[in-house]
């Protein structure tokens, strides 16, 4: 067993580093255990009454660790119910709908094949995070690893029991429930929509193909089988050079669209009929509109980052838009407060208040491919009223060392404009607008800017700030 714990495998909103350097068995399953302990509390209950959801993706790492975290588990008293190999999104429906107490995925998500890590969730698939839970975990590992139990230790509880559970066919007929099936056909005059589709040899493949092959589309797929070792590129989409590939296969076969997924197949990421990437931003537009039409007067959450496309369309879709802090354990625990229908972040996160307000890489896919039936245009048909209006800069990331001085500095220097501090800080102009806030992991301050004005208005906006962000801080600051 290692003598000690890198901190810096529990993260904000997960817990996640490298194979065997930083996360081994032995690690795995003291996590395992410290996580029971820790839901017990949360929930007010004694650990032995305690029902627990695992599953795990296709990682290389990831039957044996995921072997570990439930031995880990058991050996504090929990019933583990083990969904086996799945994508992240169905742990969250098995703890949601089998009203579990909380959930435990053996994942790295986008991460490259070197990491392995864990998502858990607590009741209602609500995510655990750095500010509730994760570090509480962190604790309890450091404790055990100093104070380790005698083995045989007469206090131990008894251990706990396993029943394990086929969740494919549950999962896939409940997100079909998003959508109309029938409606998902043919344009007039033409064939069946063309779908490119990049799973990443991650989750996606048996989780959204089966779907996928019920409805009257002709599927382009690549990388569709999971493979730990990555071999065709790295399983994160929003990496432009992980991207290009479908991006490729889409303009050279006409396709309509292209649809990818990360890792563990909880984010799915658009490709026009141009080829073009499309923006979370306007993805988030899109599906608020379409899901407001069947739910007329809702609440949608956006994140800080987003284009005021987001803000904009909701309202003039009837609905109430809510700008929300960034990350899945802010959005499942707000949407849950306020009954809120939807919500979606600039990275691809899209949450669904009948999934549990979890995040789902199938239910947007299934949408979209609705919306364009329904619709009778192409993707880049109804992207062009927000790409003809709103210019956005991306996420773009800049290294500092005192992100809270350059914060201050940005506050200074922008004393004229409205200023928010929900996330980071947010600068608001009448025509142009952005966001900057820390990593939570590196000295990073991450930018989002956007003009209402032009292309070319934007990229001087955000080279100003830029230039803002990257001088050196002032002295006496």
């Amino acid at each position: 067993m290692p003598a000690e714990l890198t901190p810096e495998i529990f993260k904000a909103y997960d817990i996640r580093g490298l194979y065997g350097e930083q996360i081994d068995g032995d690690i795995a399953e003291l996590i395992g255990g410290a996580f029971a302990r820790v839901l017990a509390r949360l929930r007010e209950k004694d650990v032995a009454t305690l029902r627990i959801g695992l599953g795990r993706d296709m990682r290389l790492s990831a039957p044996e660790l995921a072997a570990r975290y439930r031995r880990g588990m058991l050996a504090e008293g929990a019933h583990v119910v083990d969904a086996g190999l799945i994508g992240s999104e169905m742990l969250y429906f098995l703890v949601g709908s089998r009203e579990l107490d909380g959930g435990l995925m053996c994942t790295a998500s986008h991460n490259p094949k070197a990491y392995t890590g864990a998502k858990l969730v607590r009741d209602g698939a609500i995510a655990l995070s750095g500010e509730s839970g994760i570090q509480d975990i962190r604790r309890e590992v450091e404790a055990e690893l100093a104070w380790p139990r005698p083995t045989g230790d007469t206090a131990a509880v008894e251990e706990g029991t396993v029943s394990e559970v086929d969740l494919y066919g549950e999962f896939q007929e409940a997100a079909l429930r998003f959508i109309d099936p029938d409606a998902i056909r043919a344009p007039a005059g033409g064939g069946p929509l063309k779908v490119v589709l990049d799973g990443g040899n991650g989750m996606a493949g048996p989780m959204v193909g089966p779907l996928l092959e019920r409805l009257d589309l002709e599927l382009i797929e690549t990388y569709w089988t999971p493979d730990g070792n990555f071999p065709d590129h790295e399983p994160n989409p929003l990496l432009p050079e992980n991207r290009a590939l479908i991006i490729e296969r889409v303009r050279a076969t006409g396709a309509d669209l292209g649809i990818a997924w990360d890792g563990d197949a909880d984010r799915c990421f658009f490709i026009d009929d141009t080829g073009a990437f499309v923006d979370g931003d306007f993805l988030t537009a899109l599906l608020a509109e379409s899901l407001l039409k069947k739910s007329p007067g809702e609440a949608v959450l956006y994140d800080v980052r987003a284009s005021r496309a987001v803000a904009d369309t909701v309202l003039g879709a009837g609905g109430t838009p809510y700008v929300n802090r960034v990350g899945h354990a802010f959005f499942k625990t707000r949407m849950r407060a306020e009954g809120s229908l939807f919500g979606g972040e600039v990275s691809g996160h899209y949450y669904f208040r009948d999934f549990y307000c979890a995040d789902s890489g199938t239910i947007p896919a299934l949408l979209v491919l609705e919306l364009l039936s329904r619709e009778g245009k192409r993707l880049s048909e109804l992207l062009a009223p927000y790409r003809e209006r709103y210019f956005i800069s991306g996420e773009i990331n800049s290294e500092v060392t005192d992100a809270e001085a350059k914060m201050k500095e940005i506050a200074g220097v922008y004393a004229d404009a409205e200023q928010k501090q929900l996330d980071g800080i947010s600068i608001d102009y009448e025509d142009w607008h952005f966001n900057v806030r820390s990593s939570n992991t590196e000295p990073l301050l991450r930018l989002c800017l956007e003009s209402l004005v032009s292309s070319a208005d934007m990229e001087r906006r955000r080279d100003e700030v830029l230039a803002l962000i990257r001088s050196a801080a002032p002295t006496g600051s």
